[in-house]
């Protein structure tokens, strides 16, 4: 919850420092894109907040209102944090193609998990093999969550090249894109020791019910 306050605190306080160069989030999209060789990928308007993301599926740049039409600096960082996944997809980066391959397992057992563990957990002292099957199922969420770590960091490098080397930003604005980055980074990290956190904590109630 400190994490994500301080993540909507930053995007708001950044958000009030005007582009020099004056380019919109939609802007700084199309201009990556283009500079990276990137021509089948379309930017489009999302609704939401901090609902940006990269569709490796129908190609598609998806920004929030706030960072689609707005010109500061956390609209920059945001839109070509997302146009890194984007270039990420062109050059198959390897962590990518491995989070790619874990969406349908995820998918799936996002769906059923939550009945799964409960029922192990209901039902442990007679059939503790269901319990056992939902932590191998959770196993993955939590795999996916660290895979997702260097994804994210590597988009986020990707961006704050870019947008100082193309002069999308000045020195005080690549200073507040990196910092409101950095803070979106750590959503990521929070959540996988998090992840991590709660598959030992089943992990441990299947161990203990021989005791």
């Amino acid at each position: 919850m400190l994490v994500s306050h301080q993540l909507k605190s930053r995007f708001r306080k950044y958000s009030q420092l005007r582009l020099s160069s004056g380019l919109s989030g939609r802007e700084v999209a199309e201009k990556m894109l283009v500079e990276h060789g990137i021509r089948d990928v379309k930017v489009i308007s999302v609704d939401g907040e901090l609902t940006d993301h990269y569709d490796p599926i129908k190609k598609t740049v998806n920004l929030s209102r706030s960072v689609y039409d707005e010109r500061n600096a956390a609209a920059a960082a945001v839109a070509a944090h997302e146009v890194g996944h984007a270039v990420q997809h062109k050059m198959a980066y390897s962590w990518l193609m491995m989070r790619s391959r874990l969406v349908p397992i995820v998918s799936l057992s996002s769906r059923v998990l939550q009945w799964v563990i409960l029922g192990g957990i209901l039902l442990l002292n007679v059939f503790p093999q269901l319990l056992l099957f939902g932590i191998l199922l959770f196993a993955f969420t939590t795999l996916f969550a660290f895979v997702t770590l260097p994804v994210e960091y590597d988009a986020s490098n990707r961006a704050l090249k870019w947008i100082q080397k193309s002069n999308v930003v000045n020195a005080t604005e690549y200073d507040s894109a990196s910092d409101a980055l950095n803070w979106a980074a750590r959503t990521y990290v929070v959540a996988a020791i998090g992840s991590l956190a709660t598959l030992l904590y089943y992990i441990s109630i299947y161990a203990g019910r021989r005791r």
